[in-house]
Parts: structure tokens; C-alpha cells; sequence
């Protein structure tokens, strides 16, 4: 099992965010995710958000720090990279219960 992170350099709603893939599968991403507690909703086409207070978690428990390039490039290899604009693959919840990710956590 490989789930990639990247630094948390993204912001939003007053807060800094890292991005948290896998190249294999999103099973994978889904399992690793729920292990750390991330919601649901965290999911967004083909990642989860993770706020930059739970990235130590992700990495204690296994995650792969990488850069945000190497990070697109890897899934984009893997056939996982769901960019805006094209259908989103089915995740653990629908579009409207992503609403308000930076909530919970």
C-alpha cells in the first residue's frame, strides 16, 4: 500500500491544506483515509483534503511525503487524476455532502 501526501501549502477557509492520494486504487485511499478519521466528504474527485494540523498523522501512519508536481504525475500515471470538468469517480459520499470539509476536522 502507497498513499502519497503533499506539504500543506494550499489555502482555504483560514487554514493550510495538503492533498492525500493513492496511485493504486481508490479503495486504497479510501481504507488509508478512514484509518486516520478523515470524513467522507473529505474526498474531492480524487483526493482528500487534509488539514495541515492532521499531516503529521498521515505521515506517522504511513504516508509518503512528495511534492505536489510528483504528486499529480503519479496519479495522472496511475489513471486515478479526475481534474475539474470531468466526472468524478464515485467516492465514499456525494457531491453535496463535500460541502463544508474544512468543518470538520
Amino acid at each position: 500500500m502507497t498513499v502519497y501526501i503533499d506539504p500543506p501549502t494550499w489555502p482555504g477557509h483560514g487554514r493550510m491544506w495538503s492533498h492525500l492520494v493513492s496511485d493504486v486504487s481508490f479503495g486504497e485511499l479510501h481504507a488509508f483515509a478512514a484509518s486516520l478519521g478523515c470524513p467522507p466528504r473529505a474526498f474531492e474527485r480524487d483526493h482528500y483534503d487534509i488539514p495541515s494540523e492532521r499531516y503529521g498523522d498521515a505521515v506517522r501512519a504511513g504516508a509518503v511525503e512528495i511534492g505536489p508536481k510528483e504528486l499529480v504525475r503519479r496519479i495522472t500515471e496511475a489513471g486515478l487524476r479526475r481534474p475539474k470538468g470531468r466526472p468524478a469517480c464515485a467516492g465514499p459520499s456525494g457531491p453535496a455532502a463535500r460541502q463544508t470539509v474544512r468543518d470538520s476536522f
